[in-house]
């Protein structure tokens, strides 16, 4: 793994949390029903954990000698709130398939304060995720 390929592959991984942020602000926006207040609040909560996960990808990425992206990734259309949910289980796994295979990378390259942090954001992304599941069980459809 060089630097360049890392750099490519944490800029990746910074577009998917701009893009988070993006999914849950607008989320939160559009969320509608008698549990639209808890549901608004759910996606709002999310937002400090994306922006805490893109602020520390940046940082690497300039320390790293790269320029962090400003583009992020689109957000998933979503009519009601069981497609924003599943929109959001599904953004939130593949973030944890993400960070699980950066935190292999990082290894390799050999920056282990690297691969501890996305380890770290491993685990925020599979409590994101499981709390998404356990919304979605009950859900009408």
């Amino acid at each position: 793994m060089d630097k360049k390929t890392m750099i490519d592959h944490l800029n990746q991984d910074l577009a998917g949390e701009l893009g988070a942020i993006i999914q849950y602000l607008t989320y939160a926006a559009k969320a509608t029903g008698p549990y639209r207040p808890q549901l608004s609040q759910f996606f709002l909560a999310e937002v400090t954990d994306e922006q805490m996960h893109a602020s520390y990808l940046a940082n690497k990425i300039v320390a790293l000698g790269g320029e962090p992206t400003t583009t992020p990734r689109p957000t998933p259309a979503a009519k009601s709130n069981r497609e924003m949910l599943q929109a959001v289980l599904q953004a939130e796994t593949g973030a944890q398939r993400d960070y699980t295979q950066r935190a292999l990378e990082a290894e390799k390259f050999g920056d282990k304060g690297l691969m501890v942090q996305l380890e770290d954001m491993v685990r925020d992304e599979s409590g994101h995720a499981e709390e998404t599941e356990r919304m979605l069980r009950d859900w009408p459809v």
